[in-house]
């Protein structure tokens, strides 16, 4: 007696297995910072122009900027 051979087992087992490696996982709440108001590091692309503009008076342009940006937040 001969035992055939599910090829399509093995194909959906690899094809489950491929799937729950490259699943996104849910995304996970993010946790607000611990001290209220606390600046966050991240990178931001901005055109050498406007960077030229607020950098052009020395220290604190990194401040100047974000309070250009709360500004046009409405903040």
């Amino acid at each position: 007696m001969t035992t055939r051979r599910k090829f399509g087992d093995s194909r959906d087992a690899a094809e489950a297995a491929f799937k729950a490696a490259t699943t996104k996982p849910a995304d996970l709440p993010v946790a607000k910072p611990a001290i209220p108001n606390a600046k966050e590091m991240v990178s931001l692309r901005i055109d050498r122009d406007v960077l030229d503009f607020f950098q052009d008076d020395g220290p604190g342009w990194q401040d100047r900027i974000n309070d250009a940006l709360r500004k046009a937040a409405g903040k």
